[in-house]
């Protein structure tokens, strides 16, 4: 039976949990018949202000929550209100409360530990008042969606009425196996993918790339960096877009994701390995989060946890073609078998058919 959803993305497409978590998924929405109304909370020209660094036009935010509570005005009309991590950032969670008391109620979709924000906050008051938001948005839900499987806990310790574990996965048609070249390469490229705003993760291990670029015949790719990265060895800076990332990761002969084990890095999903390994590549990670549910150390790549191991894991890749061509297809039947787009969606079909 056909529904109309209205989703209620935080960001519009240029956002890439909104687009991972929600728009990549709307072409499989309407083929199966459903009617959609999709409203992110931000517009580009936030997004845009944000990655430059550039203070945000506050009369800007503030048309975005006007426009957010018009579209509410209006969720009575949907059989499905499908909200990413909050209706209002920095508001109580008063409109969850209206929803799910005089409405149909909603499902929520978390990728990252966003209750962090609130009751990690710097600034005493926002601790005091929205320490405890997102446990309440969680709770007044019908249905959490949990990327991983730290955040299905968090779900799980507040009282969510339901939680189903969603991972943020890939569209197989937009990834290709990574075809290896016959004739030995003057370097094996170490590769990154991100944003501005995460390229910190990659600097913590700065000094081991240098090292082993120095060393061994390596260089380094970094994809969406956007400057400012001062590497002392090759490097090759890419910018992203969303048409050529694929490409760009088949740039790349090993693909790495370090992360620092805090709170907030615990509730990532792990997109950046499940990319790499969709085209075929192996990978080198920090053990945190649920890169521990992706990697199998010594399989499909290696966790490591210390400089001095992601020196040796790096090193055994680099010179060994034949290791990083085999764990390369175990990753990549990993994720055609566990992290795709299809997959995703139908469970989401089997649960919503569970709302009637």
């Amino acid at each position: 039976m056909s529904k109309k959803i209205l989703f209620l993305p935080k960001y519009p497409r240029m956002g890439a949990s909104s687009r991972l978590r929600t728009f990549q998924f709307l072409p499989l929405w309407q083929k199966a018949g459903h009617g959609l109304r999709i409203a992110p909370f931000f517009n580009e020209e936030y997004l845009k202000e944000k990655y430059i660094g550039k203070g945000v036009d506050k009369v800007n935010v503030l048309a975005c929550y006007l426009k957010r509570f018009w579209v509410l005005l209006g969720a009575w009309r949907y059989d499905v209100v499908w909200v990413e991590k909050e209706l209002f950032p920095f508001v109580p969670a008063w409109a969850e409360w209206v929803l799910s008391a005089l409405g149909k109620g909603y499902v929520v979709d978390y990728d990252d530990a966003v209750f962090h924000r609130y009751g990690m906050a710097r600034r005493p008051l926002v601790r005091n008042i929205l320490g405890n938001k997102i446990d309440k948005v969680m709770r007044y839900s019908h249905t959490v969606w949990a990327g991983n499987s730290y955040l299905a806990s968090r779900a799980e310790a507040v009282g969510a009425k339901k939680i189903v574990f969603l991972p943020t996965v890939i569209d197989p048609r937009r990834y290709e196996k990574k075809v290896e070249e016959e004739k030995e390469k003057e370097r094996v490229m170490i590769g990154w993918i991100g944003s501005p705003t995460t390229i910190k993760y990659l600097k913590t291990i700065r000094p081991v790339l240098e090292k082993i670029c120095k060393e061994y015949p390596a260089g380094l790719v970094v994809v969406g960096g956007a400057g400012g990265f001062g590497f002392d060895g090759p490097l090759e800076m890419v910018q992203w877009t969303e048409e050529g990332e694929a490409a760009a990761i088949r740039q790349m002969d090993i693909g790495v994701m370090p992360l620092p084990d805090d709170a907030w890095e615990k509730g990532k999903c792990a997109y950046k390995l499940i990319q790499y390994m969709a085209c075929g590549l192996p990978v080198v990670a920090s053990p945190v989060g649920m890169n521990v549910d992706v990697v199998t150390s010594g399989e499909n790549g290696f966790l490591a946890e210390t400089h001095e191991a992601w020196y040796n894991y790096l090193k055994m890749l680099v010179l060994d073609a034949g290791l990083r061509k085999s764990m390369g297809d175990r990753g990549y039947e990993l994720v055609m078998e566990k992290y795709t787009l299809e997959r995703n969606f139908e469970v989401m079909v089997r649960e919503l058919r569970m709302l009637d």
